[in-house]
This record gives C-alpha cells, sequence and structure tokens, in this order.
C-alpha cells in the first residue's frame, strides 16, 4: 500500500481561493428580525458584570497604608491568626477534594 503523494499541503497561497459572503447562519424557519427576549437573572448578571468591572482587583489605598506602616515599623503580624488562616485555607482544600478510595 503506497502512501505517498497522496497528501496535499496546507497553507500554499496558490491553493486560496476567493469566495463570496457567507450565508447566513440561522436556522432553518428563522426569520429576520427575530426577538429575542433575555430573563430578569440574566439582566441582572449583566448589570453586576459592568458593576463588577469597574471595581479594582487591589485596593490601592490599602495598600499605601499596609506599605507605611510596614516602612514605619507599625506593622505587626500575628502567628495565631496566620495559623488559623492557614488551617482553615487547608480545611477548605481538603472538604473540596474528591476521597480516593
Amino acid at each position: 500500500m503506497k502512501i505517498e503523494g497522496t497528501y496535499k499541503g496546507v497553507g500554499n497561497a496558490g491553493d486560496v481561493k476567493a469566495r463570496g459572503p457567507r450565508e447566513s447562519a440561522a436556522k432553518p424557519g428563522a426569520e429576520a428580525g427575530s426577538k429575542v427576549e433575555v430573563s430578569p437573572l440574566a439582566s441582572q448578571l449583566q448589570q453586576l458584570q459592568g458593576t463588577l468591572t469597574s471595581v479594582p482587583e487591589v485596593d490601592a489605598t490599602k495598600v499605601g497604608e499596609l506599605k507605611q506602616a510596614i516602612s514605619e515599623g507599625r506593622f505587626r503580624v500575628n502567628p495565631e491568626k496566620v495559623a488559623d488562616g492557614l488551617l482553615e485555607s487547608v480545611r477548605q482544600m481538603l472538604t473540596a477534594q474528591p476521597r480516593q478510595a
């Protein structure tokens, strides 16, 4: 069985043909100008998404205050609070992880 010579390469500029405008992607029976209604929940989600895009990911004021406190030596680390936070994170990860048999 001979396989060589049957493959036609892709990406050859000479093989590209101009095409006309694509046909409508609408499903058969769909009318032009069909009306689409969005549920109230979907509308609310869109509004919330718009609100969230305007909220910065980092609170620059808080970061500035922490930098100032660190540079002035006023920032104190509470080791118990850090340990409690780490333990809580591990608990959450363990409960979210599926059990292995």
